[in-house]
């Protein structure tokens, strides 16, 4: 429907003009057949708007084939989805600057509210002083120093690495030297094990299956000697260590009162 400015309606059907003046002349000298005929010129114009309008309201529904509803198709034009609020959510001031935001001067929102309130600006500030208390000079200050504690620790691994690479070869051989010792004592131990067998054998005067009992109790028994040789073998190599240890703790004590006199 077409809305008027003032009281005078602007007229674009040139034959309701021509009605109007037709039953003005017809009767000159009478001010009410001249206001109702006037009245119903209005009302036959609006009547033709208001069936023009639902007919172009007609048509562009079938032409709607897509079957979108009228706020997805606003959005794929690129237009504000809804004209009037939907849910108390479109009413929020969050939603309205964004719709500002997003559509500027044609979604119909105020600009002067997407400036934040006096209110806004000292939440926001309380908030920075809460969340960023320090200044951007004491916050380099940090960084630079972190930085400097990172390089410094990357620069004491590197030397570490370093001084241990120098004595990678000395490790090498240590490692090389126990596993050498621990073949060889390995290799003394299977040595020592067929010593032992064979001296059992030739105790009987005959080979003997390893599985029989007198076989284990003699070479049980043999081992038993063995160690206790090689204890007695440790023990007097000690007690020789020490005499030699005395005799040299001995001769320096001789020694140094001659060098006094």
């Amino acid at each position: 429907m077409n809305k008027f400015r003032g009281s005078f309606p602007i007229f674009r059907d040139f034959s309701i003009l021509t009605r109007i003046s037709r039953s003005c002349k017809t009767a000159p000298d009478t001010a009410a057949p001249i206001a109702a005929a006037e009245a119903t010129a209005v009302a036959e114009f609006v009547e033709d708007e208001d069936e023009k309008e639902a007919q172009r309201q007609l048509y562009e529904s079938k032409r709607n084939k897509s079957r979108l509803l009228p706020q997805h198709r606003n959005l794929l034009s690129g237009r504000r989805p809804y004209t009037e609020s939907q849910s108390w959510v479109h009413e929020t001031l969050k939603y309205q600057r964004g719709l500002f935001g997003k559509y500027g001067l044609e979604s119909g929102v105020d600009p002067r509210i997407c400036f934040p309130t006096a209110a806004e600006r000292a939440e926001k500030e309380e908030y920075n002083r809460v969340a960023y208390p320090h200044t951007i000079a004491e916050m380099r200050e940090r960084i630079e120093a972190e930085e400097a504690a990172k390089e410094e620790k990357i620069r004491q691994r590197e030397e570490d690495v370093a001084a241990k690479l120098t004595k990678l070869e000395k490790w090498s051989q240590e490692f090389r030297d126990r596993v050498a010792k621990a073949e060889a004592e390995a290799r003394a131990a299977k040595e020592k094990r067929e010593r032992l067998v064979e001296e059992v054998r030739r105790h009987f005067g005959f080979k003997l299956d390893a599985r029989d009992e007198r076989f284990k109790e003699l070479l049980a028994q043999k081992e038993k000697e063995d160690k206790k040789k090689q204890k007695e073998a440790r023990k007097k190599a000690r007690e020789e260590k020490t005499i030699a240890k005395l005799l040299a703790k001995g001769s320096e004590e001789k020694s140094a009162p001659e060098s006094r006199e």
